[in-house]
């Protein structure tokens, strides 16, 4: 990772019922990098998720790549925030209704991501780290002009009976929706999506369910992807590599970051 780069970590939070879905945010249309698209929750690697203390607090921590412990915990973190899905264990068993009563603090993390470390030891939880599996890396190429991120993009199992909730700020409406679903609402002009967030849809629609979409992670070839740009008699398109799996590899210039 190079210093030109802001880390950050977003997670493709999954269930089965009442079909194959993945849980998407629309972010506030006044954000200024992807205002107003639908995205997965994620956002910036913070300092205090680098705090080598959350090993006592992590169920996977050093089974995880060493790379990979602090994205995992912040795309947690994010989670949390975003929605109120708090991917955690308390004596063993994962949250349920019951991470509900954690909701008047997800502002707080917000705020002061270090509150996340307390609130984490203070009831005596860990984190599900050994739940998420690495899904996809990206890096947007170097003439970007918007804020260039290195995104870590994990997948996970939604916690049984943890009901999803906006948090009214950056994420103004959430929605399960299954993989073609929203694909179908982005060709129609009802939703947006940027090149990035399209193209981890479509990789995750190869999958029937979501034990298949976590098992096809872990078996599949994941490198750091920077879409590039090419000319084709006289049309710009951004292209990815063909040989990572992805059932698209390339959209029209015009469109892929239109919002």
């Amino acid at each position: 990772m190079t210093d030109a780069y802001i880390p950050a970590a977003t997670i493709l939070l999954l269930r089965d019922e009442p079909d194959f879905e993945v849980l998407m945010v629309e972010r506030h249309a006044d954000i200024a990098f992807a205002g107003g698209a639908m995205v997965f929750p994620g956002g910036r690697m913070e300092k205090s998720d680098q705090d080598p203390a959350w090993a006592a607090l992590c169920d996977g921590y050093c089974e995880a790549p060493e790379d990979e412990r602090a994205p995992r915990i912040a795309a947690i973190r994010e989670a949390f925030e975003e929605t109120g899905i708090l991917l955690a264990r308390r004596d063993g068993e994962m949250l349920g209704k019951d991470g509900v009563q954690f909701e008047g603090l997800r502002k707080t993390v917000e705020v002061q991501d270090e509150e996340f470390f307390k609130l984490i030891k203070r009831e005596g939880l860990t984190l599900a780290l050994d739940q998420l599996r690495l899904f996809a890396r990206w890096r947007p190429p170097k003439e970007a002009t918007h804020k260039r991120f290195d995104t870590w993009f994990f997948a996970a199992k939604a916690p049984d009976r943890q009901s999803a909730r906006a948090d009214g700020g950056e994420a103004t409406d959430i929605v399960w929706t299954t993989p073609a679903g929203v694909i179908a609402d982005k060709e129609a002009g009802r939703r947006k999506m940027i090149f990035p967030t399209a193209r981890n849809v479509e990789l995750l629609g190869v999958s029937r369910c979501a034990s298949e979409a976590l098992a096809y992670a872990e078996t599949r070839q994941i490198r750091p992807i920077m879409p590039a740009r090419e000319e084709r008699d006289g049309v710009q398109y951004v292209t990815i590599p063909k040989d990572l799996g992805y059932p698209v590899t390339e959209e029209l210039l015009e469109t892929a970051f239109r919002i």
